[in-house]
């Protein structure tokens, strides 16, 4: 039996996707990893622990991406927004003499003091009014379960940080193809007067290729991944949605 696909619509004011980023610095990728969509699935299902099996299980599995922006009046795209930059500082001003306040310090593993001091500087980038159809290639046995949970939420689901909140469905349905979900994606960026902006596939073709270490292989304290190869494909006059 061959494997459906899962259409998610991942649609918000903010979105973060990281895949490399440290804890001063919060970068964010122009599109969802898979290793955000994967850990999106597990909050939808209530997963904790290593997860190991269940992530083996997708972790060779096909994820296509398209990508859609504000469109002006003849249909085509608007300008991108910048990435919108949040200056945070961690840990300011609290007591550390007091029991309750301590608690909100940054501390070393062993609950020492923080190198430098317990108050952090941190800078967060976030993509902006930005919407991606994804196909996510689920296996067979287990799609049925993805598709009941990204419909009843066990946790709240967010789209890359806590602080970014879906403001459409995620689950858009389930197709026997790729081009089948994407179809539909496409759609509903049509209603939603979106435009075609990028896509990213993966593996190897046409168009900017990228190595992301974005397939979580086991969750918990320690997680771990392994690389993907993916290729972005932005718009211009010779790449037109698919």
């Amino acid at each position: 039996m061959a494997n459906p696909y899962l259409l998610l619509w991942l649609e918000a004011p903010l979105q973060a996707w990281g895949h490399d980023s440290k804890f001063g610095r919060r970068d964010s990728l122009d599109f969802p990893t898979k290793s955000g969509v994967l850990g999106l699935l597990c909050c939808a299902r209530g997963a904790r622990g290593l997860q190991t099996e269940w992530l083996a299980a997708w972790a060779d599995l096909d994820m296509h991406t398209v990508a859609y922006v504000p469109r002006n009046a003849q249909g085509q795209p608007l300008p991108r927004l910048p990435l919108l930059r949040d200056f945070q500082m961690v840990g300011s001003g609290y007591d550390d003499q007091d029991p309750w306040q301590t608690l909100l310090i940054p501390k070393k593993s062993d609950g020492g003091k923080a190198v430098g001091g317990g108050t952090k500087m941190t800078y967060r980038y976030y993509l902006q009014d930005m919407a991606y159809a994804v196909a996510l290639e689920a296996p067979a046995a287990l799609a049925p379960e993805a598709a009941a949970a990204l419909q009843a939420p066990v946790w709240d689901l967010y789209l890359g940080r806590k602080n970014c909140v879906p403001t459409e469905f995620i689950y858009q349905g389930l197709f026997d193809s790729a081009d089948a979900a994407l179809q539909a994606g496409a759609a509903l960026a049509q209603a939603k007067e979106r435009a075609f902006a990028l896509r990213i596939l993966q593996g190897e073709h046409e168009g900017e290729v990228l190595t992301l270490n974005d397939v979580p292989l086991q969750l918990g304290t320690h997680k771990t991944y392994r690389d993907r190869r993916v290729s972005v494909q932005r718009w211009d006059a010779t790449v037109q949605e698919p």
